[in-house]
């Protein structure tokens, strides 16, 4: 597989529990050597679509391919080539790290002392990892579990809320460890994350998912950019929201941030509203956030205007 073909696809992927659907034609590729996103909310289907990617969920309809072999069909094949932190990493408290390393990873194939050495390093986890894992903080057993993911040496890895509970001292490290990894090894990364902060800074391309469909699926930088957001300063407030509504824009929750449609020029707003009477102080363009985007695609109109339909 060349540079920049997709190492990951997800194609179709349908799934219900019971008469509740969790996925509805779920479909995104990752490419070879990309840290890819997956966001959305709680019951937004992220853990279902991580699920099936592991071979630990079957899918209704659809299927995914890692490396080209189908994870439905082909499942021992396809997950050869990655590795993973799913849900809450499980180890035995009453053995040691190594001995937790050296018992999981059989599961999977075989324990090599030399590379798990070499891996141990790599996660800092030298000076306690013969230390039992009952004395480990939530951190220690984090980098465990990154440790176990790493072990069988693969193209994907694959976690899931992988920062979820660490201090912020914590995050920067899974941070620069998991770029480091793409950087210099070439892993090809996949993650979900509610830490919109982490993802926007990680995060080559990133899918947004609601109710069990993909909303987005793109760069996550300057995603949205076709409206324009200004914040502003003016008085009076109740005639400035007048000139807002004219001009097709919508006041944002915060109050001071106005969206207007792409057509909006800042120099038409401003002047619009000293012509109509209101003392501007501040007129600012701004740059949307992810977090911006997420709760745009996830629930709230876009660029001023109401959604129309709804979901079926």
């Amino acid at each position: 597989m060349s540079e920049g073909e997709f190492l990951l696809e997800a194609a179709g992927l349908s799934k219900a529990f019971g008469r509740k659907p969790a996925l509805r034609g779920l479909s995104f590729s990752v490419r070879s050597g990309e840290i890819f996103g997956l966001l959305g909310h709680n019951g937004a289907g992220k853990s279902t679509a991580l699920g099936i990617i592991l071979g630990m969920v079957e899918p209704d309809r659809g299927e995914v391919r890692i490396g080209g072999e189908s994870v439905q069909r082909r499942r021992v094949r396809a997950l050869r080539q990655a590795g993973a932190i799913f849900e809450s990493p499980g180890f035995y408290d009453y053995l040691s790290g190594w001995e937790n390393l050296k018992v999981l990873t059989s599961y999977s194939g075989g324990f090599d002392p030399a590379e798990a050495k070499k891996v141990v390093e790599e996660v800092e986890l030298r000076d306690r990892i013969h230390s039992k894992v009952s004395t480990y903080s939530h951190g220690m057993r984090q980098r465990l579990a990154l440790a176990q993911a790493l072990l069988p040496e693969p193209r994907l890895l694959l976690l899931d809320e992988p920062t979820d509970g660490l201090d912020p001292e914590g995050i920067k490290w899974f941070r620069d460890f998991i770029l480091q990894l793409r950087d210099e090894r070439g892993i090809t990364v996949l993650f979900n994350s509610h830490l919109l902060s982490e993802v926007e800074q990680m995060c080559d391309r990133v899918v947004i998912v609601r109710r069990g469909r993909k909303v987005y699926e793109g760069d996550p930088v300057g995603i949205g950019e076709e409206c324009v957001t200004l914040e502003i300063e003016a008085e009076p407030a109740e005639r400035a929201d007048a000139c807002f509504q004219k001009l097709g824009g919508r006041v944002l929750e915060d109050g001071r941030r106005v969206r207007f449609p792409e057509s909006a020029d800042p120099a038409v707003v401003a002047r619009a509203l000293v012509e109509a009477g209101v003392e501007l102080r501040q007129l600012t363009p701004v740059r949307r956030s992810l977090e911006d985007i997420y709760l745009e695609v996830t629930g709230e109109p876009e660029c001023g205007r109401e959604e129309e339909g709804g979901e079926t």
